[in-house]
């Protein structure tokens, strides 16, 4: 995709691992420049993360390739005056500045909001935390599994008797960092309109509860908390994971259609009539019956097979697939949704790479360069500096 919403946008991205990381990637993914300031002879955390000890030990770790395609990385040391001064002729040019700091450090580090607006009135400032800029909990560390416990996510995640556990994929950064994303192209906006910076506070623990949805809003409405289920859905049933002869499906038949076209495709009309699941909620309360009886019928044929014809009646159901298997699916490989790069160490070994999920005008968003090996654009950061600094006073003088 040649244009792109966010072309012209520039992001300079102080933060590390993911939360923040995974936002810059998105607005990249959108056509903004990410310069990714990163400290000299370290660089992100992520770098070291990952499978691959190889690659941990080149500083290209599995956990950094993932989310940093597309971005330009320049070494500074923010304690250094002759790095300062670059670093502040790039904030004076940059359209946004994102930060996974402790809450505090930045001003610490000499940029509070009073400052930050003298270089840059029209500034987006961003800061992903734990817990937010303010309260109690401010200045607490965080991370993604210390999120997903005091969230509540654990204590919903599992069964009765196996929970709590921890969601498998680090889900409070990832929700955090795409709030932060969708916070700031709409900051953008306000600003086109009104010509004013802002300042956004993204706290982690409050997105992760957003993102809960119904699990919190029930309660909150109807003052049931709500409780572990393994691998059924709470607002209806037949609706979670089923054995089949050869593997798990799942099918949500949460209409009473549904529910009818299941029973009568699986072979157990009968169940249509008992007393116990003629209705939705009869069916909720006696859910271990009814999965019993259809777990029966369903092990007669394997998953693969069920699947096609339960969808071709109007009836969701999908195999549980393993992270390789999902890749595999050729619908991701219709919408072109992974990528294939150079490997950022010229090893000429490809890098598959994700885009956002979004067709834009029909085309899917993906990076258009590798990851950045550490300080690989050092000897442009005078001449980004300048050309940021250069366009943004035109912008700012409409010339």
């Amino acid at each position: 995709m040649d244009v792109r919403p966010l072309d012209g946008t520039r992001v300079l991205d102080l933060t590390n691992v993911l939360a923040g990381p995974y936002c810059s990637y998105h607005l990249m993914l959108l056509g903004a420049e990410v310069i990714k300031i990163e400290r000299p002879g370290q660089g992100d955390l992520a770098r070291n993360l990952g499978p691959d000890a190889d690659l941990n030990r080149a500083g290209i770790g599995a956990s950094f390739l993932a989310q940093n395609a597309g971005k330009k990385s320049v070494e500074l040391d923010l304690k250094d005056p002759a790095d300062r001064e670059v670093f502040e002729e790039m904030l004076a040019g940059a359209d946004v500045l994102l930060e996974n700091f402790r809450a505090g450090v930045l001003s610490r580090m000499g940029y509070d909001q009073e400052r930050l607006d003298r270089i840059n009135p029209r500034l987006v400032c961003c800061s992903i935390s734990g817990f937010g800029q303010t309260g109690p909990m401010s200045d607490a560390p965080a991370y993604d599994q210390i999120i997903q416990g005091l969230s509540g996510m654990m204590s919903v995640t599992g069964t009765v008797d196996t929970a709590p556990l921890r969601v498998g994929f680090p889900v409070c950064d990832t929700t955090g960092g795409l709030s932060a994303a969708l916070a700031i192209t709409a900051a953008l906006l306000y600003r086109e309109r009104t010509g004013q910076g802002s300042r956004l506070d993204v706290s982690m623990l409050e997105t992760s509860l957003s993102a809960m949805g119904w699990a919190v809003s029930n309660y909150l409405v109807s003052g049931v908390p709500p409780e572990p289920m393994g691998d059924q859905n709470a607002t209806a049933a037949p609706s979670g994971t089923f054995r089949t002869q050869d593997g798990p499906l799942n099918i949500a038949a949460n209409q009473q259609r549904q529910f009818e076209t299941l029973c009568r495709l699986v072979g157990t009309p009968e169940l249509v009539t008992d007393p116990r699941f003629a209705e939705r909620e009869g069916r909720k309360e006696h859910r271990d019956a009814l999965n019993a009886a259809l777990n029966e019928a369903l092990s007669r044929r394997p998953a693969a097979e069920w699947e096609q014809v339960l969808t071709r009646a109007g009836v969701p159901a999908a195999r549980v697939l393993t992270v390789p298997q999902a890749l595999e699916q050729p619908q991701l490989r219709h919408r072109g949704f992974v990528a294939e790069l150079s490997r950022p160490d010229g090893s000429g070994t490809a890098l598959p790479v994700l885009g956002s999920g979004v067709l834009f005008d029909g085309e899917p968003f993906l990076p258009r360069t590798p990851p950045p090996l550490l300080g690989e654009h050092n000897h442009q950061r005078e001449q980004l500096a300048s050309r940021w600094s250069a366009n943004a006073a035109k912008e700012t003088t409409g010339s």
